[in-house]
């Protein structure tokens, strides 16, 4: 056994190191996020080539995917948080612009349909395998968290009060998805991630409320 397929038994469940420890990173990349850390941006970087490695090893191409698009954003949320919060400024947030807005719902309904095509006619989503009409409705969720998530970490990026409702309704349909998959690590996770990402929305939003002043990060 590699350390990719590394893991323990619990409860008559396999765990994997890669997606536990993965997930603990993610956890940690929120509650980082909350507090508008630097630090945010790496501890994403590393969580998602280890969830890479876990949904490769469980054979969600999908999710894999999505974590590989993490990382990537990852490194344009550094870079923009950066530039934020150059000569020691605070990182200001602020709630979308109308455009802004627009182009996050239009990205997720058009994104999610192109994408679920392609996973659909390519067989990279799990669901594919699975008989219709479920396996549609797999692959639209798959493809709708891989959106979703693509859309909430650009918003993050941005400093958009907006991101975290974004990733409410992600975790709406990622917390059935991950306990349907296997990934039972996951699924508690993003249990947890929701009630986090509810108290990231109002601390974001109070801040922006109590700052006349706001700026925003990239324009």
């Amino acid at each position: 056994m590699n350390w990719a397929n590394a893991g323990f038994d619990i409860f008559g469940t396999h765990v994997l190191w890669t997606d536990l420890v993965g997930n603990i990173a993610a956890l940690s990349t929120v509650l980082l996020a909350i507090r508008k850390s630097m630090w945010t941006w790496p501890v994403q970087f590393t969580g998602s080539v280890l969830l890479f490695v876990a949904s490769i090893n469980a054979h969600i191409t999908g999710n894999a995917l999505k974590q590989a698009m993490f990382a990537i954003l990852a490194v344009y949320g550094w870079w923009a948080w950066r530039r934020g919060t150059h000569d020691g400024r605070q990182l200001a947030v602020r709630p979308a612009h109308g455009w802004e807005r627009a182009t996050l719902i239009g990205g997720v309904v058009v994104g999610t349909a192109v994408v679920g095509w392609l996973f659909f006619v390519t067989g990279l989503s799990w669901g594919a395998e699975v008989p219709l009409p479920e396996g549609a409705f797999l692959v639209a969720a798959d493809a709708y968290i891989f959106v979703g998530s693509a859309m909430a970490t650009w918003a993050q990026g941005r400093a958009l009060v907006d991101f975290w409702i974004v990733w409410v309704a992600v975790d709406l349909v990622g917390v059935p998805l991950a306990f349907r998959s296997g990934l039972v690590v996951s699924g508690a996770v993003y249990g947890l991630f929701f009630v986090l990402v509810l108290i990231g929305f109002v601390k974001w939003l109070r801040e922006y409320r109590s700052t006349p002043l706001s700026v925003a990060v990239a324009s």
